[in-house]
C-alpha cells in the first residue's frame, strides 16, 4: 500500500543500522550495559515529546534486531503519521541490557528523520495555502544517509527529487556557461536518450532557450514569485509544457507564494540540511 512507498529499502535500512551500531559498540561492546544482570527484563516506551510526524521507523525496529533479536517491539505508530506530546510511539519489551544499548541508535534514527518529516509536513502545509505545487527535497543530504532521508521526505508528505548524480540530467548554470542551453540539451539527449534533461534558468531569456531546446523540466532558480508566475505563462504556452520547479532560498513564509505563482515543484534544501529533530524519549518501567 501507500505506507510501502513511505519506506527506504530494507538493504539500505540494515547497512545504515549496522554502521551505527558498530560506531556505538566497537570493540568492546556496551561496558556499562554488560553489568547488569542479563536475566533483568523491562517493558519501556519510546513516547513523543512534542508535535511533529514520524519516520525512521525501520531503522529503529533494525536496531533492536540486529542488538537482540529477542528484544519484542508493538508499533502504536507507522512513517507518516502525527503524533502529539505523549503519544506512546512503540512498546519495547525484553531484556533491560539490550534496550539500552539499543535505545541511543533507535532514537538517533527515530528523531533525525521524524524531524525530517515533521518539517517536510510543515512546508507542505505552507505550499498548499498558495496552489498544488509539490514540495521536493534536494541533494542537501546527510553523507551516508540520503536514501533514509529522502524516505523520511515522503513520509512527510513531500516528494523525491532525483536521488543523486546518475538518476537524471541536471544542467546547471556552471554547466550552461560552457555549452550554452541548446548545445547542452542537444549533448544530453545524443548520450543518455530515455534520461530526464533538466535545465536551471535564472532569467526568462534562458526559459525560452530552453524551451526551444525541448527541455523536460526547468528549474527556475533564484527568481522571485512574480518572475515565476511570467516564466509560468510562458512555458505553458509552449507545444510541450516541461515540468516547473521553483527553488532558491525559499521559506516557510515564502513557499505559498511560489506555489501561487504556479509550478509544479518547490525544492527546500532545507527540509533535509536543517530540520530539528523531533524530540523523542525513552521512557522504562523495571519488571
Amino acid at each position: 500500500g501507500m505506507s510501502d512507498l513511505l519506506q527506504p529499502p530494507r538493504v539500505v535500512v540494515v547497512d545504515a543500522v549496522e554502521r551505527a551500531l558498530a560506531e556505538d559498540l566497537t570493540p568492546l561492546g556496551d561496558l556499562t550495559s554488560a553489568l547488569l544482570p542479563q536475566d533483568l527484563v523491562a517493558t519501556a516506551r519510546f513516547v513523543a515529546r512534542s508535535n511533529g510526524v514520524i519516520a525512521g521507523r525501520l531503522c529503529a525496529a533494525e536496531t533492536f534486531a540486529q542488538v537482540d533479536p529477542t528484544v519484542v517491539l508493538e508499533w502504536s505508530v507507522t512513517d507518516g503519521d502525527i503524533v502529539s506530546p505523549g503519544s506512546v510511539i512503540a512498546a519495547v519489551t525484553g531484556c533491560l541490557a539490550s534496550i539500552l544499548t539499543a535505545e541511543r541508535t533507535a532514537l538517533n534514527f527515530l528523531g533525525h528523520l521524524s524531524g525530517i518529516a515533521t518539517r517536510t509536513s510543515e512546508y507542505v502545509a505552507e505550499a498548499a495555502k498558495g496552489g498544488s505545487a509539490y514540495v521536493w527535497d534536494t541533494r542537501k543530504t546527510t553523507p551516508g544517509l540520503r536514501v533514509l532521508e529522502k524516505a523520511a521526505v515522503r513520509a512527510g508528505g513531500g516528494r523525491n527529487h532525483r536521488g543523486n548524480l546518475s538518476d537524471w540530467i541536471l544542467l546547471k548554470d556552471n554547466h550552461i556557461a560552457l555549452f550554452g542551453i541548446a548545445d547542452a540539451v542537444a549533448r544530453s539527449r545524443s548520450m543518455w536518450p530515455a534520461r530526464t534533461v533538466h535545465v536551471e534558468c535564472d532569467t526568462i531569456e534562458q526559459v525560452h532557450e530552453a524551451l526551444a531546446a525541448g527541455a523536460d523540466a526547468l528549474l527556475l532558480d533564484n527568481m522571485t514569485p512574480d518572475k515565476i508566475r511570467e516564466c509560468v505563462v510562458v512555458a505553458s504556452a509552449s507545444q510541450h509544457r516541461p515540468l516547473l520547479e521553483a527553488s532558491g532560498g525559499i521559506t516557510l513564509e515564502t513557499i505559498a507564494s511560489y506555489s501561487a505563482a504556479g509550478v509544479d515543484c518547490i525544492s527546500v534544501g532545507g527540509l533535509t540540511n536543517s530540520a530539528p529533530v523531533l524530540d523523542i524519549g525513552l521512557d522504562i518501567d523495571p519488571a
